[in-house]
């Protein structure tokens, strides 16, 4: 059973999570973690689980006006985010969950996460857990403390529920009976 991070990350701090993420999930399962920029679109992707990455722009997933301004700040250009990779997909059959980096004071609404979700679930894929969200000091970060630990614990968690769920596709013990 494996597992793909897919994640969108202009200042770092998203990316440091995405890595996290992929360091709890490796304790369950094989994990590949790709940037937005080189993944495939989603429906390539061959994984049991896909997990979806970004920070939080403008409430919700980024726009390209967003990451002009984040690289403006000091960010890396990022030319596709994940809401433009989602845009690109066809029906998708997997488990997913989606999470994303967040100020914390002001905690604003809006959540790159939970869009990604939506729009994972409008294309078929079946959610595994919630979206979470990982909170950094300033729109620029850095990640507050206890984050990357928190995010690496998720990822044990997300690897925990993949492993009692039968792949898609694949009868439970109970509908083989």
């Amino acid at each position: 059973m494996g597992a793909v991070v897919v994640y969108e990350s202009e200042l770092g701090n998203t990316a440091a999570v995405a890595r996290a993420v992929t360091e709890g999930l490796s304790t369950t399962l094989d994990v590949e973690l790709l940037d937005v920029d080189a993944a495939p679109a989603p429906h390539e992707i061959v994984a049991e689980v896909l997990v979806v990455g970004g920070p939080t722009h403008a409430l919700g997933m980024s726009r390209p006006s967003t990451r002009r301004d984040a690289a403006a700040r000091g960010g890396r250009v990022v030319t596709t985010g994940i809401r433009e990779w989602l845009a690109s997909s066809g029906p998708l059959s997997l488990a997913v969950t989606a999470f994303d980096t967040h100020v914390r004071h002001p905690d604003l609404p809006g959540h790159a996460g939970r869009g990604a979700a939506r729009v994972l679930l409008r294309l078929g894929a079946e959610l595994l857990t919630e979206p979470e969200s990982f909170y950094v000091r300033h729109a620029e970060g850095p990640l507050l403390p206890g984050e990357l630990e928190r995010a690496r614990d998720w990822g044990r968690r997300i690897g925990a529920l993949a492993a009692r769920e039968p792949a898609a596709g694949t009868p439970s013990p109970e509908e083989k009976t």
